[in-house]
């Protein structure tokens, strides 16, 4: 049966794949692109499409803590998100980010991908 099957786990911790997510986010955010293997883009767009779908309701005290609560670290980066992005996508019922693949990286020929905002 496939119970509990609702995201990869990257093979590494919990702690460590939420400070993983969290500080790609951020990257993603205050960047507007990042670069990684294919599974963890494939892994960030769901994680950043939620908290997208949480700015969307606009600049206020709740929708900042909520926020706050999953990019904890950058306090920049949560009111980039509520303020520049968050209102191109109020319109948009999904499908924030874009994902492309660049081939395989040279040294273990892992698949790489890029991810940017549409």
């Amino acid at each position: 049966m496939m119970h509990q099957c609702d995201r990869k786990k990257l093979n590494i911790k919990q702690g460590h794949r939420k400070a993983l997510l969290r500080n790609q986010a951020i990257s993603l955010i205050l960047h507007g692109h990042i670069q990684s293997t294919t599974t963890h883009i494939k892994v960030l767009r769901s994680y950043v499409e939620k908290i997208v779908t949480l700015a969307r309701a606009g600049d206020n005290f709740n929708t900042i803590r909520r926020i706050s609560q999953e990019l904890p670290y950058d306090k920049e980066a949560v009111y980039k998100l509520i303020r520049e992005i968050a209102p191109k996508y109020v319109q948009r019922p999904g499908g924030y980010l874009r994902i492309y693949n660049l081939g395989r990286r040279p040294s273990d020929t892992a698949p790489i991908s890029r991810i940017e905002w549409v």
